[in-house]
């Protein structure tokens, strides 16, 4: 997501960061630039021409930080607007409210209900530990209720049943009284896709918004629909109370204006992004966070939280204690890492967070060496080892190597290439073992947060005693 907006207002940006100082001839093509940036993101044009009379009003009327040049100062009004335009900070959902907390979905056809309803439930049930019910109020499309049962029952939700001969209203009036029976925290609510454009259907969830009065009314919407994101939110948002906004498959969409135009349109928050098929790839919208991500900046807070959530740490604890003991770090290990990188969502997943990783060459060299697919190469030749060669790497000899590339359907040059990434891995691995190499790593990672998580303490930002 954002990729081709951070790719141009990365570049643009360069312009300015040598200017001596924020005068208004300047920045006059620069901001040409960024309008130019926006709009090609499928940002809503009323929205684009507000962002940039408020990046100039700032640029040109405030005094510079004292620790920063006047082009980094640029980049950090342009970071702050940003951060506005999307909502400041992350709202979360409200769970406090007398339970069951009833979350109702809605949305068109197609933006991704069914799932998100899992998607939500599991998100729900691991990080906050809540109970979840879920019940499917969509009487109309084929299948819909059976689905919302299967993707339940894969997160661990319970499923409360619905036949498509009941009326949405009674099936949810009933999943209420069954969710208060069983102490159930959170009952979310699938309802049918419609068009805003359709009185008969709008004026259905107008009813049974009335009748059951959900603590969240969800609006879920693709992110790859750009601005027509940010309108139909508006014409549901003025059918319905909406709380909230889930972005769809954000994971498919390069341009991020959706992201960008739904919060100053609606004045709603996006609550959570979608960021892929598998009912795990639910995210917290944290403004400043993805503000950070589009110009370039990483988002390193996200990353540290992903591994301390994704990460078998009694895995890693029990590799690091064998290897402060001498021990070797063996092909077995190795296969863990992999495993453990692919619950971040591969290789890509990880380095898309980290600083300076959006620059367009860069990212074009990293996708032309196809590290998933060297990693499941090297996947495929461990697993084709006996289990005392993936214990003991010094056994490797001629004739194994050999056997192993037969049995994975390999050139031997190709388990040459493992075995020499592993001893690379093995010396790495040991330097993080030791103590004093683990702290060194921490320190590292500490840094990166002060430098890019809270808009304090950081090259770019100066700071927070910086006079003004």
């Amino acid at each position: 997501m954002f990729d081709t907006l951070t790719e141009r207002l990365t570049q643009s940006l360069k312009n300015v960061t040598g200017s001596g100082q924020l005068t208004e001839d300047n920045i006059k093509d620069t901001l040409r630039e960024v309008r130019m940036a926006l709009l090609e993101a499928d940002v809503a044009l009323p929205v684009t021409r507000e962002f940039i009379a408020k990046v100039k009003e700032q640029a040109l009327g405030q005094e510079v930080l004292t620790q920063l040049s006047p082009g980094q100062a640029f980049v950090k009004i342009v970071h702050d607007e940003l951060t506005k335009m999307m909502g400041e900070a992350n709202q979360s959902l409200d769970l406090a409210a007398k339970p069951p907390v009833v979350v109702l979905l809605a949305g068109l056809q197609g933006a991704g209900k069914t799932t998100t309803a899992a998607k939500l439930s599991r998100y729900l049930k691991e990080r906050q530990k809540k109970k979840v019910m879920t019940v499917s109020a969509d009487v109309y499309r084929p299948a819909a209720i059976k689905q919302l049962e299967t993707v339940s029952n894969e997160v661990g939700a319970e499923f409360i049943p619905s036949d498509a001969a009941e009326k949405p209203i009674d099936i949810v009036n009933r999943a209420i009284e069954q969710a208060k029976i069983k102490f159930a925290d959170v009952l979310i609510v699938d309802t049918a896709g419609r068009l805003h454009v359709d009185e008969n259907m709008m004026d259905e969830i107008k009813a049974l918004h009335a009748a059951v009065k959900p603590t969240e009314t969800l609006f879920v919407v693709d992110a790859m629909t750009g601005q027509d994101a940010a309108n139909t939110a508006k014409a549901f948002n003025d059918a319905l109370p909406l709380t909230g906004v889930i972005l769809t498959k954000t994971d498919g969409d390069a341009r991020g204006g959706a992201a960008l135009s739904v919060r100053a349109i609606t004045g709603k928050p996006i609550k959570f992004l979608g960021m892929g098929e598998k009912l795990d790839a639910l995210e917290p919208f944290h403004p400043e966070r993805i503000a950070q991500r589009i110009l370039g900046m990483g988002d390193v807070l996200s990353l540290v939280e992903e591994v301390e959530r994704k990460i078998d740490k009694e895995k890693a604890e029990k590799m690091a204690k064998k290897l402060q003991k001498g021990g070797n770090f063996n092909f077995e290990d190795m296969l863990m890492q992999f495993e453990q990188m692919n619950k971040m969502g591969g290789m890509m997943g990880f380095l898309d967070k980290l600083p300076g990783m959006s620059n367009a060459g860069l990212q074009q060299a990293i996708e032309q060496a196809k590290p998933e697919k060297q990693v499941k190469k090297m996947e495929s030749i461990i697993q084709s080892m006996t289990l005392k060669e993936r214990r003991n790497p010094e056994l490797m000899n001629p004739s194994r190597k050999k056997r192993i590339a037969a049995g994975c359907g390999m050139d031997v040059a190709e388990v040459n290439k493992l075995i020499k990434q592993h001893a690379q891995m093995a010396k790495m691995m040991k330097k993080f073992a030791n103590p004093s190499g683990l702290g060194k790593m921490m320190r590292s990672l500490g840094s990166m947060q002060k430098q890019f998580g809270g808009g304090g303490g950081g090259p770019l930002f100066g700071n927070n005693n910086s006079k003004k």
